[in-house]
């Protein structure tokens, strides 16, 4: 997507607005200043707000609708899993553009935190990295997947290095559960940090898709780290010898 386009897209069908004037957070006794700011970003952000009046959980709902505007990668039908879910933005984006609340297609959801269910999708609460997470996905997705989504993000250390192995070995075990449950044309979106993926993972991923992009859409603050890796067109093993 160019950088200067947004989607509109949402509940209400408005989208990241006008800014309106800037809100000032006095910094209380008790409260670091690191807090303030934070606080003062968050009242102050177009996509905080119009998540909010649009009836997204979070800010991050306007990520996956600019990629999809540009890769469309989302449509009515679909079977898609959703990693790193909570509060559930993602899922809520997955479940309006497949028509899973009038039974098309499925949508299912996990993060290790608590988290409210979203109407139309299967939400569970469990560690991705807990060995039985991987067959509990697949028993309530129910057959192939056209589409992984990982959001999944490690805590931050504020250890660039460091951060980025874990945003990349979050990466890796998200994709290696898409090459277990994607179907032929199927397609993968996931967090990494700038710089982009590993080399021998993004090699694999070649191998494995069509086209493998990476893009930062609008929403993603410009201070942040994280862009997106985008597979599409992905062939199942047996498709791929010769290529």
């Amino acid at each position: 997507m160019a950088r200067g386009s947004r989607s509109s897209a949402g509940p209400t069908g408005r989208g990241p607005g006008d800014r309106g004037l800037t809100q000032r957070v006095k910094t209380a006794r008790g409260r670091k200043p690191s807090s303030t700011r934070w606080l003062q970003r968050q009242l102050n952000d177009p996509y905080v707000k119009a998540a909010k009046a649009d009836g997204w959980r979070s800010r991050a709902a306007y990520k996956l609708l600019e990629l999809d505007e540009r890769y469309q990668f989302l449509r009515p039908g679909l079977r898609i899993v959703d990693l790193g879910a909570a509060p559930g933005g993602w899922t809520q984006v997955a479940v309006a553009k497949t028509g899973a609340t009038e039974g098309k297609g499925r949508v299912v959801g996990l993060d290790i935190l608590e988290w409210e269910g979203v109407p139309g999708a299967t939400c569970l609460t469990m560690d991705f990295l807990d060995p039985e997470a991987p067959a509990a996905l697949k028993a309530a997705l129910d057959g192939p997947a056209d589409l992984v989504l990982s959001d999944m993000a490690a805590p931050t250390t504020g250890h660039a290095q460091t951060d980025h192995l874990r945003i990349m070995a979050m990466l890796e075990v998200a994709w290696d559960f898409a090459e277990e449950v994607l179907d032929e044309g199927g397609a993968f979106v996931g967090k990494v940090f700038q710089g982009g993926t590993e080399t021998a993972l993004l090699e694999r991923m070649k191998r494995a898709c069509r086209v493998v992009r990476h893009a930062k859409p609008p929403a993603s603050r410009k201070d942040s780290a994280e862009i997106y890796v985008i597979a599409q067109g992905f062939r199942r093993r047996d498709d791929r010898e010769g290529s």
